[in-house]
């Protein structure tokens, strides 16, 4: 028998042209091997075509990130269990980015940096899905800070200012107060209308429960997202829980959502927030999130670039630990108009060693940041908290950020403050004070006392311009030092009883007007007199 050439060919051509419609559908996977696994790191040959950050699938459903694109082989971080992995296992492919669930469902949870639900509340129904890493706005897409973000702490709020859409460092040695300040400004946006993220990062289990059990109670959880990257959560998982933080409040940011006529979002009958276009009234959320600490993500970061053998640099961080932290916070921003005026506030967290701000990571992050809360040891230790060092934190915001009557009242404690310090200093030499210089030194003292706050008790701005107002009129001078906090409660608890209307025209007006400041000062030699007869001070 005679084989034709040609009619092989064309056979073969034939076979080629049907082979899809009657085998199905061809899966093409592009595998590879795992060379070597070890320290929740694995390099993997074969996969010449892989993109830098592509999720890689690992045998037993767990995936992993691409970091480290070399000629022979592949370094991959492992995102969980590692120790179920061997030498020879085939890696695949997905062609995707990482990304994390985001959506409505996602509040009130308590949730790793992957998504996963760690509250036992069972599966989180998502709204979708969004990239972990993301561009940050433009110049275009972005407006100037210039609406406040209060954080109920009359120190910050006085003299600190926050606005939305800023960078604010809050800095300082362990023990000092940091997370308090993250928390408490979270409660503080209870029917603010702000969706808020907390990212717990390289902290005890029994910390972030305490804390989720402390926003539960006050009702701030049903606004909030806690994202936890705890002690014991490979180094990857820790590295990567601020970007899928960020990636959760972005949602909320970008995305533009029905608001009611008091300008804040509105809940539908379903319980639930609708979606609505710019054109049509639609804003995009107000969000805060706080990355408590960042120092402990850059040493999860150091951890995984020595293992994956990149080239160490100062402190053994990696060159890029700088770009690590800048292309996280550039994501904080206020949009423009045009896309909905949504906003991302950001308290980034730095554990300094012994009030060190000048090692690596706090100097490159103060070089990011829109200003920095400096928490002070000495100041805490000595009984005043929050335990914020005044003469160093600064807002690179200011004023802008602050309502007219706050902007107002602030100078003048600025001023008492400053020359409180300096009197302090002279008057420790043990020289004989004049009158005047006394009483300098004696409202300065009370001004301090004032600042004081209890952890879990956030101020309305209101309250807080009246108590600064009032006491920079001179309502504490008469008082003992250690009676200030008591008498701030009862005079708060008096001005909302008989005298709203210094309330209503704050909030209405955002500053008192001169018939408000008579009315204070009135009320002040009464409310004076009816704390001290009751108790009982001469």
């Amino acid at each position: 028998m005679k084989i034709r050439a040609d009619e092989m060919t064309a056979v073969i051509k034939e076979q080629l042209r049907n082979f899809g419609a009657t085998s199905g559908d061809i899966a093409v996977e592009e595998v590879g091997t795992i060379l070597q696994v070890g320290d929740g790191i694995a390099r993997i040959s074969g996969l010449g075509n892989c993109l830098a950050g592509e999720m890689l699938e690992f045998p037993g459903g767990n995936y992993g990130l691409a970091l480290n694109l070399e000629e022979e082989s592949v370094g991959s971080v492992i995102l969980g269990d590692y120790r179920g992995l061997s030498e020879g296992d085939t890696v695949k492919r997905t062609q995707r980015v990482l990304e994390v669930p985001v959506g409505q469902g996602l509040l009130g949870r308590v949730v790793d940096p992957l998504g996963r639900p760690l509250d036992g509340k069972g599966p989180i129904k998502a709204d979708g899905t969004r990239k972990v890493e993301s561009p940050a706005p433009g110049l275009a897409d972005r407006k100037s800070v210039h609406e406040p973000l209060q954080t109920g702490l009359k120190c910050i709020d006085a003299m600190i200012p926050v606005g939305r859409g800023q960078r604010e460092l809050v800095i300082g040695d362990r023990k000092t107060g940091k997370t308090v300040i993250c928390v408490d400004t979270i409660m503080n946006q209870k029917g603010k209308g702000v969706i808020c993220v907390y990212v717990a990062i390289g902290q005890k289990e029994s910390t972030v429960a305490g804390i989720v059990r402390e926003l539960e109670k006050t009702g701030a959880l049903d606004y909030t997202i806690v994202v936890s990257a705890p002690a014991s959560a490979p180094a990857p998982l820790q590295f990567l829980a601020p970007y899928a933080g960020a990636a959760m409040a972005e949602y909320f940011m970008y995305n533009t959502w029905k608001h009611g006529a008091n300008g804040l979002p509105e809940l539908g009958s379903d319980g639930r927030y609708s979606l609505q276009s710019v054109a049509d009234g639609g804003r995009g959320f107000a969000t805060f999130i706080a990355y408590d600490d960042l120092s402990k993500q850059a040493a999860a970061y150091r951890e995984m670039s020595l293992l994956l053998r990149r080239p160490p640099g100062r402190e053994a961080y990696p060159g890029d630990v700088f770009y690590l932290h800048s292309r996280l916070l550039e994501r904080s921003a206020k949009l423009s108009d045009p896309l909905g005026g949504g906003s991302l506030t950001a308290f980034p967290v730095i554990e300094t060693q012994e009030g060190e701000v000048s090692a690596y990571i706090p100097t490159n992050v103060i070089s990011i940041t829109d200003g920095q809360i400096y928490l002070q040891p000495d100041l805490f230790n000595g009984g005043q908290r929050p335990a914020v060092d005044v003469g160093i934190s600064v807002s690179r915001v200011g004023g802008a950020a602050q309502i007219k009557g706050m902007k107002k009242v602030a100078g003048t404690l600025r001023l008492d403050l400053a020359a409180y310090r300096e009197l302090e200093a002279f008057a420790q030499l043990g020289t004989e004070l004049d009158p005047s210089t006394q009483r300098q030194l004696d409202r300065g003292a009370r001004m301090v006392e004032l600042l004081k706050q209890g952890q879990g008790s956030p101020m309305e701005v209101a309250d807080q311009v009246l108590a600064i107002q009032g006491a920079g009129l001179g309502m504490l001078d008469s008082l003992p030092v250690d009676q200030v906090l008591a008498f701030e409660k009862f005079f708060i608890e008096r001005i909302h009883a008989e005298f709203h209307v210094l309330i209503d025209e704050l909030n209405a007006k955002k500053a008192l007007t001169d018939e408000g400041l008579t009315t204070l000062k009135q009320a002040i030699p009464r409310i004076v007199s009816a704390f001290k007869q009751e108790q009982g001070i001469a």
